[in-house]
């Protein structure tokens, strides 16, 4: 967050004295930090400023010093501001001292030993150190050229000259490296080579399917998606083997003992999770991983979790939260229990101090950058070996916000040399001083999806742990955390994403479009959000027997046709929406032979099967001496293969009378219709083929009701914008929304509610939008009637 308000630009102005840089003063994003570092600098007496290195050891006291040791902090501050504490280490160091040390047995003696105070390290001594570190690796070095691993030599020097300049440390260390080796050589600027991956397929775009019938039957799989998934109680069985560098194999299963706990506990059910991250609006691709998290559970008797995955507190919003659990219900499911990973964070956090414990974790302050480097390059990290006891007390120290945010990251020590990146010791805890929208202010480090995903769905009992493919990789990871705390292992099983065509549906596109304005919020109909298509007036019975359709399977690679989405609409609403008549763009009709205050009621069908013995399948529509036809159906040529209105000829008005235009009446331009003269055949002698929809004035000079219409397209023209990379907004259909602001409706549609869906005869399907006021419906079409799907694609 920004600081812009007068107070904070007065404490912009006030770390910017300290030497603070611009990009950190305007963005620290913390009330507690800015709270601190406030009183630090009053309590330093340094309000009119001070050199950039005391400045930036009074925000490492801000943000990290022991809260247990408040009362010995001016006593900190004032060794700094004379420099008698001048180094990182320096200050690392008393903080260590604080932490462990009680009040009462705080000795000032004590303190500058532990801290070093009055040791100076000069130039001379750290040359020595770095002589002699160099002849004792000399052949390594001469070997790895420079692919040496400098932070070890860094700490090399660290552990006989504690207090040196790391900056003077690090400029003699290059200097010798250069001495020894000469300039870079092409061999040392190439990257380490790596297992040649296979080539991506590329992306197939499901074929549209002709119209063909079948008598086929269905198959065991398709009447049930979920006869593959195995039993609760066989999950002792061996399913994935993660293979090691050494040549080690885990064989990932649970012990009699520890499946006879879980089922004791479960009673046998299934349970089963669908986990979102409450950081933007569920798509239809969350449609489908409802429907195999949900579905299964339902389908087996058992209980699906409905669990927030809200690890990062800056991502994540109380309205996502909200619209989540909503749309879940909306789509049909009715969750066991709601649950958030926040509410693991204490067990996360025990479990992550028991994983350091046994040797299977550490704490890191190697960069992004650095550990994006080495991982490339299959290094290990320069604090992978550091003692486990100190990484327990550096663990402590992030909870306790004692180190700066980017400064420590807990990492799994896993297998750098496997053949599976995601094994390269990934993130496990991230210092973040940000308040969690649930948990508030009482944590500072928050895990990590690789690390908290696993543990809670053990913790949970999760029995089948279902994600989609992209996933795959993580099984290795997911499996060695929960066998090296020795946690119960649910099933994992992976199947394919779901790609609709003409859309995106990355939450990180959908949220720049979103933000962006290129699109009228989450909820705009022309995305395939579930709050966009339920906006449109897609049901939600419409979307999962689409997702039935498609399969639980782990095919990839194909896109599904968005035509095939449309297909199911239009069977549902086939089915559930009353027919109705809107004219888009009108044309007026003057009726010459019918008496200017006759007003004729007539039946109206509501279905097309309607019975004539059922009233409630009919609704009344008035005919005048004024009707409105749609000016795309007329001509002023007529032609064979046309069957709208034209000068001369006849076509019947739906539920109504054959009428024949007799006269145009053109506007000034003498080339725009104005309004058609015809009469009307009240005998219906004639049998004219075309059959126009139509609204009347109710009575003579009443307009009818004037509703708007807005007409969507797809919201991007290529079928796989993705595939665009960074050209995609240019893909954006310009044409995807048009907005008809003067259509006529018939009156029974003036008590329409938001969401009504109804057929417009000839036109598609409408629903009524939210933004339909008192006076002013709103209509969002649905979908056309044409369907390019056909049945062979059900």
């Amino acid at each position: 967050m920004v600081l812009k308000d007068e107070n904070s630009e007065k404490s912009i102005e006030l770390f910017l004295s300290i030497g603070l840089d611009e990009k950190t003063a305007r963005n620290i994003n913390n009330n507690k930090v800015t709270a601190n570092l406030t009183a630090v600098i009053h309590e330093a007496a340094v309000t009119d400023g001070c050199d950039r290195n005391t400045g930036n050891l009074l925000y490492s006291v801000a943000t990290k010093y022991p809260a247990n040791a408040l009362v010995h902090r001016p006593t900190l501050l004032k060794y700094i501001v004379t420099s008698k504490i001048k180094t990182p280490a320096q200050l690392e160091a008393a903080f260590a001292f604080f932490a462990n040390t009680d009040s009462e047995d705080f000795k000032l003696n004590e303190f500058e030993e532990a801290c070093g105070v009055g040791i100076e390290v000069s130039p001379e001594d750290i040359e020595k150190a770095v002589k002699g570190i160099f002849e004792d690796n000399k052949k390594t070095i001469l070997e790895q050229r420079y692919r040496t691993n400098v932070g070890e030599l860094l700490g090399h020097v660290r552990k006989i000259l504690p207090w040196a300049d790391p900056k003077i440390v690090k400029k003699l260390i290059d200097e010798k490296m250069y001495e020894l080796l000469g300039e870079k050589t092409a061999a040392d600027n190439e990257k380490p080579t790596k297992k040649k991956e296979k080539k991506e397929k590329p992306t197939k775009v499901e074929e549209k399917k002709p119209v063909v019938e079948t008598t086929a039957e269905p198959s065991e799989e398709e009447l049930n998606p979920y006869t593959i998934f195995p039993q609760p109680e066989q999950n002792f069985m061996v399913h994935t083997e993660v293979f090691f560098s050494d040549g080690s194999i885990l064989r990932c299963s649970n012990t009699k003992e520890v499946l006879d706990k879980h089922l004791k506990v479960t009673g046998g059910k299934v349970y089963t999770r669908f986990p979102p991250e409450p950081n933007g609006y569920l798509h239809i691709g969350h449609a489908k991983a409802m429907f195999v998290d949900f579905g299964l559970a339902k389908e087996r008797g058992g209980c699906c979790y409905l669990r927030y995955d809200d690890t990062n507190p800056e991502a994540e919003k109380e309205e996502y939260i909200n619209h989540i659990e909503e749309i879940v219900s909306w789509m049909g499911w009715e969750p066991f229990k709601i649950t958030y990973t926040s509410d693991y964070f204490q067990e996360l956090y025990d479990l992550a101090v028991e994983l350091i414990r046994r040797g299977r974790a550490y704490v890191d302050h190697q960069t992004g950058d650095e550990i994006k480097e080495y991982r490339e390059k299959k290094m290990n990290s320069p604090w992978r070996d550091r003692p486990i006891e100190e990484s327990l007390k550096l663990f402590d120290e992030m909870r306790r916000g004692m180190i700066e945010e980017g400064k420590a990251t807990l990492r799994m020590k896993q297998d750098m040399q496997s053949d599976n990146f995601n094994m390269y010791d990934l993130i496990a805890y991230r210092i973040k001083f940000a308040p969690h929208p649930k948990a508030g202010d009482k944590w500072c480090i928050y895990p990590s999806y690789d690390y908290a995903h696993c543990t809670v769905d053990s913790l949970e009992n999760i029995t089948h742990s279902l994600c989609t493919l992209e996933f795959e990789t993580r099984r290795a990871s997911y499996y060695w955390l929960l066998h090296s705390l020795s946690l119960y292992m649910p099933y994992v099983w992976e199947y394919s994403r779901l790609n609709v065509t003409n859309t995106v549906m990355s939450k990180r596109k959908l949220n720049y479009i979103v933000t962006n304005k290129y699109v009228d919020g989450w909820d705009d109909p022309r995305l395939l959000t579930l709050s966009g298509l339920r906006r449109r007036g897609v049901t939600s019975t419409a979307i999962n027997a689409f997702v039935r359709g498609i399969g639980i399977t782990r095919s990839d690679g194909s896109m599904i046709h968005v035509s095939r989405l449309e297909h199911h609409i239009r069977e549902e609403l086939n089915k559930t929406a009353p027919r109705t008549m809107v004219v888009l763009n009108p044309l007026k009709v003057v009726i010459t032979n019918l008496e200017s205050d006759k007003v004729i009621e007539l039946d109206a069908k509501r279905w097309p099967d309607a019975q004539n013995d059922d009233p409630s399948a009919f609704y009344k529509v008035p005919f005048s001496r004024v009707v409105y036809i749609d000016q795309s159906d007329f001509r002023m040529k007529d032609s064979k293969d046309y069957y709208g209105l034209a000068p001369g000829k006849s076509i019947l008005l739906r539920y109504a009378f054959p009428i024949k235009c007799t006269n145009v009446v053109f506007a000034d331009d003498n080339e725009t219709v104005r309004e058609i003269h015809a009469e009307y055949d009240p005998e219906k002698k004639s049998k004219p083929k075309g059959v126009l929809h139509w609204v009347a004035e109710s009575s003579p000079g009443k307009e009818p009701i004037k509703v708007e219409v807005r007409l969507f397209e797809k919201l991007f023209n290529s079928e796989n914008p993705a595939e665009l990379n960074n050209d995609w907004l240019t893909d954006i259909n310009p044409n995807s929304k048009v907005v008809i602001s003067g259509a006529y409706a018939v009156s029974t549609l003036k008590d329409a509610a938001v969401g009504d869906r109804f057929q417009f005869e000839r036109l598609g399907y409408y629903a009524v939008d939210k933004d339909s006021e008192p006076g002013k419906l709103v209509f969002n079409r649905t979908v056309t009637l044409r369907d390019s799907y056909g049945k062979g694609g059900k």
